[in-house]
């Protein structure tokens, strides 16, 4: 399966997290959504990121160490959506500047927000669907 994924991504507490080469950022309590696609295999991509033990490579490692995934979303698709996803989630939530998004020209693919209701409601009218949710 090819396409693009939702994570949700909950922070217990105010904290701050080294991320990598940006350096340290300050995170608040809430929830974050971040966008990326698979275009081999979103099973393994999302395996991947829901895992414990893996190498810490993409921005969203960092976080994932100190946050815990508690809802997937998926949109299946033949072609990289993930930058548009980002654009249309950008007009509707903050967003973490550099976030996940060295490799193209987005301001970010990881966005915050207070309200998980509003998370779903925004992310059901972009197409996606559910794929995993755990008990928060």
């Amino acid at each position: 399966m090819k396409g693009s994924y939702i994570l949700i991504v909950k922070i217990p507490e105010d904290k701050r997290i080294r991320i990598g080469k940006l350096g340290y950022i300050e995170f608040e309590k809430g929830f974050y959504i971040y966008v990326g696609s698979a275009m081999n295999s979103l099973e393994g991509r999302i395996r991947r990121h829901l895992s414990e033990n893996k190498k810490l490579h993409w921005h969203l490692d960092y976080l994932l160490g100190e946050g815990k995934v508690v809802e997937v979303y998926i949109k299946e698709s033949n072609s990289r959506e993930e930058c548009e996803v980002a654009r249309k989630l950008s007009e509707i939530f903050d967003s973490i500047s550099g976030f996940g998004s060295s490799d193209c020209r987005c301001r970010s693919h990881l966005f915050y927000a207070e309200d998980i209701e509003k998370i779903r409601r925004e992310v059901a009218t972009l197409g996606f669907r559910p794929y995993f949710s755990q008990q928060m």
